[in-house]
């Protein structure tokens, strides 16, 4: 009966310490979050992606809108922090756009989820480019380094 106490305390010790390692980490990033999103609630696969050098070019919908109605050239980038075909290819796109001096918005469907339907986006990642007020281009799914370079060169950077 006593050895069954003391595991049970050390269980109980060691969900304690979990819960408050795990409480200690979302505060820290807590504060990159509302730089990056504001003041939403965000799901944890979301928290767990702030601190992510690839994930910091975030766009929050309204900002989308207003520069797609005021007929500016942007490029968007939806992403899902739960897409394992975004975790792997947003490290190819990232440096390729940084590269290239491309300006892009990421905008995130799984904590705006009114944009899959607003954009007619069918999977992620989708990369879509607007110009004067419209869509003129998009890819979706993981493309290889060179369709996309391919893909920014020809529709986006017009060379």
């Amino acid at each position: 009966m006593k050895k069954l106490l003391i595991i049970g305390s050390v269980i109980v010790v060691l969900f304690a310490t979990i819960i408050v390692l795990t409480n200690v980490s979302n505060k820290s990033k807590m504060a990159k979050a509302q730089e990056l999103y504001g003041d939403k609630d965000l799901t944890q696969e979301t928290l767990d992606q702030v601190t992510d050098e690839n994930y910091q070019k975030i766009m929050l919908p309204d900002e989308l809108e207003k520069k797609i109605a005021a007929g500016e050239s942007v490029n968007a980038y939806f992403f899902s922090p739960t897409c394992v075909h975004c975790q792997a290819f947003t490290p190819v796109l990232m440096p390729i756009v940084d590269e290239l001096d491309v300006d892009i918005g990421q905008l995130n469907v799984l904590e705006y989820r009114a944009l899959w339907d607003q954009y007619n986006i069918e999977a992620t990642p989708t990369f879509i480019h607007f110009e004067d007020g419209k869509e003129v281009s998009r890819f979706v799914g993981a493309i290889s380094e060179e369709q996309l370079r391919d893909f920014l060169n020809k529709e986006v950077l017009k060379k």
